[in-house]
């Protein structure tokens, strides 16, 4: 329809990093479905990011939500580049999507998020309310990977978490949120109530999944030699999994069953050693392992 009003935008958990970025997300909760709208004209004129505006948050919220930032960076860090688009190089750079795959630009914003995401999320989810540079670190981390996202875009993990997360159970709620009736009268078999899955949830339920197909090369299932385009692929699964180790040392300290793997281990399989490193921190969370750990079963599948 045209330019918005200028458009202020205030967060107030540390996760979408929706005052960086072009998306706008919404629940159809007549249909039980959950989409995105994304242009230009939807970008903030202002953001305001603010540490004292995340004192406040339970200990579940703001760990769903941090848990999202890790994976816009992780995703976007290991996206298709923006030169190997299957689409092709657009006639006109105004012509580019929003989400055009990795580039060296989102790649800085991307890799910055998640060191400081790796490190920082599990402070700020035991010690919130008084560990004030967690929560200032996690808040640039949240609008650092919304740039990095917001230009190089999210693959499987979010793409999977839409149905997670708008197909819940009415039954099923996560301890943190507040409760509220949002009017679903199409949900007889639940009694009319309307269940949460937190976004964060749906998406990182998926990602161990995830990264565990994207950084195992289709070359390698076939006996083939990988192409420079997986080789690149594996190393930024490598380069992520390595972060999340180090972190993981630095936080349980360095013990015989606290250890890294070798980078030649990592790179014999990336897409397990990445998976592996990102089960760790979900344990070291106690985010749950699994749809059905969501009240999902094989009936749920098509």
């Amino acid at each position: 329809p045209g330019p918005l009003a200028p458009l202020i935008a205030i967060p107030t958990t540390a996760g979408t990093g929706s005052e960086t970025t072009v998306v706008a997300i919404f629940d159809d909760t007549p249909t039980k479905s959950k989409t995105g709208i994304a242009h230009r004209r939807l970008k903030a004129t202002l953001g305001i990011v603010d540490p004292d505006n995340i004192r406040s948050l339970t200990p579940s919220v703001a760990k769903y939500s941090g848990i999202d930032v890790l994976c816009h960076a992780m995703e976007s860090y290991t996206a298709i580049p923006y030169n190997r688009r299957p689409s092709g190089k657009p006639p006109s750079p105004i012509l580019r999507p929003a989400y055009q795959g990795s580039n060296p630009i989102s790649d800085v914003w991307s890799i910055h998020a998640l060191k400081e995401c790796t490190e920082y999320l599990p402070r700020v989810v035991e010690n919130l309310h008084s560990d004030e540079e967690a929560r200032s670190k996690m808040c640039l981390a949240a609008s650092s990977a919304g740039m990095g996202f917001g230009n190089a875009g999210v693959h499987l993990c979010h793409g999977m978490s839409y149905a997670v997360a708008s197909q819940v159970k009415g039954d099923f709620w996560v301890d943190g949120y507040q409760r509220m009736d949002c009017g679903r009268d199409n949900e007889k078999d639940s009694g009319g109530k309307h269940g949460l899955v937190p976004h964060g949830l749906s998406v990182v339920i998926n990602a161990p999944a995830v990264f565990r197909f994207t950084g195992t090369p289709m070359s390698v299932m076939n006996d083939a030699a990988m192409s420079p385009a997986e080789e690149y692929s594996m190393d930024r699964h490598v380069e992520c999994a390595t972060i999340l180790a180090n972190a993981r040392m630095k936080r349980r300290g360095s013990t015989a069953a606290n250890r890294v793997i070798s980078e030649k281990a990592m790179r014999e399989k990336p897409g397990e050693a990445l998976s592996n490193e990102l089960l760790e921190l979900m344990n070291d969370l106690n985010i749950p392992i699994g749809i059905r750990s969501l009240g999902y079963n094989e009936n749920d599948i098509e």
